[in-house]
């Protein structure tokens, strides 16, 4: 994957005020570094886990226990149903599906009933696994359904629809501070090729940069107990995983590596972090302490190992693999012993 070149192009794509579906999901999968089958997702209980997968041409959620029993898919249609996210009390799975020829969230609860299209607008709307509010009553997302991608929030049911950001670029990767008082996204109103991290209130006020470096800084993913954000940024002149406060302050590259960072991941105590590391001409789970001492690289492996995610107790950390010459789950060990393939 050449992902440098990749990360420039999209960066322009992202300042086009008019986009395609097809440009939107290209957006989502390569400046993360996911595909549709996407990071998996733990259960609140840590009890199950929740997938995107490919089967006979088009992508569907799926369920399993964690330890790969019980299998379930949750959607089945003709469609690309992707990027699924647990509600806070783990009885609904939000996901984005293109079933109505654009991209649209839905929710379904976790036993796979109750199905429905909650953003229901001709534009493209998309969310990931933070977006949910701590306390289920809302999601925040992104959409273009007015003159460029900005950052939303509704209540679970889709009513109550608030457009939270309206600034000249784009807003997107919209990510719930833990207490929900605070929402950190990405934006490119300071430039098309120069994208920033910004925190507002929940409600939409007080909208400040916080990253203010020159580059490309994105993917704001918020420490659990809310006193850091990790993020990507491209400053040093490839992708790495940094650190800060949430005001902005303490920037620390906690990667330092040659190759290409992404897919940073809080462990549930907030001493850690996981990510998806190409320093060795493949994709390896790398993992650290929260500022950046005893680096490890968990899973070792000549096939690609990717989007890494905790489990709710910290003892174990699901990602995805193509070792079995597809796109699968695997689940290890936080020290990266016991890879089994789900």
């Amino acid at each position: 994957m050449e992902a440098r070149k990749t990360r420039k192009v999209i960066f322009i794509i992202v300042g086009c005020i008019s986009l395609l579906a097809a440009l939107s999901i290209i957006l989502l999968r390569y400046i993360t570094g996911e595909e549709w089958d996407s990071r998996p997702v733990w259960s609140p209980d840590g009890s199950k886990i929740a997938y995107a997968q490919e089967v006979n041409g088009n992508f569907e959620i799926y369920v399993t226990n964690a330890d790969g029993a019980n299998q379930s898919k949750l959607t089945d249609d003709s469609a690309n149903d992707i990027y699924p996210a647990w509600s806070p009390d783990g009885s609904k799975i939000a996901f984005v599906s293109d079933r109505e020829g654009n991209w649209e969230i839905c929710v379904v609860n976790s036993d796979g009933s109750h199905e429905t299209n909650i953003s229901n607008n001709p534009g493209d709307d998309f969310l990931q696994s933070t977006s949910w509010f701590p306390n289920g009553s809302k999601i925040a997302f992104w959409s273009d359904r007015g003159d460029g991608f900005e950052i939303y929030a509704m209540s679970a049911d889709g009513s109550d629809l608030v457009r939270l950001t309206k600034s000249p670029g784009a807003d997107f990767f919209a990510s719930s501070s833990p207490n929900g008082s605070q929402i950190a996204f990405t934006s490119s109103r300071d430039g098309f090729a120069n994208q920033e991290v910004y925190l507002m209130n929940a409600d939409g006020s007080d909208q400040i940069n916080l990253t203010k470096a020159v580059g490309n800084d994105y993917g704001p993913f918020w420490a659990p107990d809310g006193s850091r954000i990790a993020f990507v940024s491209d400053r040093d002149g490839n992708a790495e995983i940094y650190v800060m406060n949430p005001d902005g302050a303490n920037q620390i590259n906690i990667a330092n590596s040659p190759g290409e960072d992404l897919s940073p991941a809080w462990s549930p105590d907030g001493s850690k972090i996981a990510w998806q590391s190409y320093r060795n001409k493949n994709w390896e789970i790398y993992v650290k302490n929260a500022d950046g001492s005893n680096p490890l690289n968990l899973t070792n492996n000549p096939a690609d190992d990717m989007l890494p995610a905790w489990s709710p107790d910290g003892s174990r950390i699901a990602f995805k693999s193509d070792r079995d010459r597809g796109s699968e789950i695997y689940v290890m060990d936080s020290d990266g012993s016991n890879q089994i393939g789900l």
